[in-house]
């Protein structure tokens, strides 16, 4: 049940991928953001009410930090959602696993220094580097010259939500039960899209394009709501393998509602990003066993 649970989630986070993209051209990403995170809140308020969980918290700096680099990949990956195919996209933030095992082969390099297990590390460093020549594969025969912008948000987008994965596994193993977790780092998202709106100006509403909007924040509790049932089941390494089925679902969505087109090269590199975020799944539960999953 803890597959089908993870599965459903991707799916739900890969359709919300496609309300974002239809979203995007009429609203900015901060817009997005303000709105998704506004469902978020309303929903995860209720929830809470109802079964009696408390959001009264003891690590209120835990929640702001994950609620800044949450945000801020979230926002980065909307931009790129709407400047680059959604399967690139998508592969792009889910880099965050290759990202993690990047900082925990530096961290352990820094803390160690020479008498670092090299042996031990090798498989580590390998996964990196396959994942940056997937990178490589996948960029380079699907961007054109005005979308390189897209791609470098993309990339920041990852490397932000790895940040926010060790921060939840953090608030993890603080005691916060997830829907605190989450409730807050929607507020966050309400407050940074504000402050951007700001700056970049609100976008009048117009129907029915503001109808995009509620599936956005629907599809994002839906796919939250399924990978915590997944993660909660047990057998997490099987759950965390089957997250980058995502990459699969926008892949096809891109080529049967966007009308996507992936060399052969570039289905390669997408193939070896996938796999070496496997292998840095299983590195990495070494390290940080029982890990909670990203939140989107």
């Amino acid at each position: 049940m803890q597959a089908l649970w993870m599965l459903l989630a991707s799916l739900f986070f890969a359709s919300m991928g496609v309300c974002i993209k239809f979203a995007s051209a009429h609203f900015n990403s901060f817009e997005i953001v303000t709105y998704r995170g506004l469902v978020g809140v309303v929903f995860l308020y209720g929830f809470t009410r109802f079964s009696g969980v408390s959001l009264r918290t003891t690590v209120p700096m835990m929640h702001v930090w994950r609620s800044v680099v949450g945000t801020i990949s979230l926002t980065a990956w909307f931009y790129a959602i709407a400047i680059l195919p959604l399967a690139t996209a998508m592969t792009l933030n889910y880099m965050s696993s290759v990202w993690i095992a990047t900082f925990l082969l530096g961290g352990a390099l820094l803390t160690q220094g020479r008498n670092a297990p090299v042996r031990q590390q090798a498989p580590l460093f390998l996964t990196v580097l396959a994942g940056f020549g997937g990178v490589a594969m996948m960029l380079r025969p699907t961007l054109a010259p005005d979308q390189m912008l897209g791609a470098l948000v993309g990339l920041m987008s990852g490397i932000f939500a790895a940040f926010a994965y060790l921060q939840v596994s953090a608030l993890s193993r603080a005691g916060e039960p997830e829907s605190r977790t989450v409730f807050y780092f929607s507020i966050g998202a309400v407050v940074a899209g504000l402050i951007g709106m700001l700056f970049v100006g609100a976008t009048p509403w117009s129907w029915p394009s503001a109808l995009w909007l509620l599936p956005i924040g629907l599809l994002a509790l839906g796919g939250q709501l399924c990978m915590t049932r997944a993660y909660a089941s047990g057998a997490t390494m099987v759950v965390a393998n089957l997250q980058y089925s995502g990459i699969v679902f926008a892949g096809i969505f891109g080529l049967t509602v966007f009308g996507d087109r992936l060399p052969l090269i570039g289905w390669a590199g997408m193939g070896l990003i996938i796999v070496s975020g496997i292998a840095a799944t299983v590195l990495r539960t070494r390290t940080v066993p029982h890990a909670p999953a990203e939140e989107h």
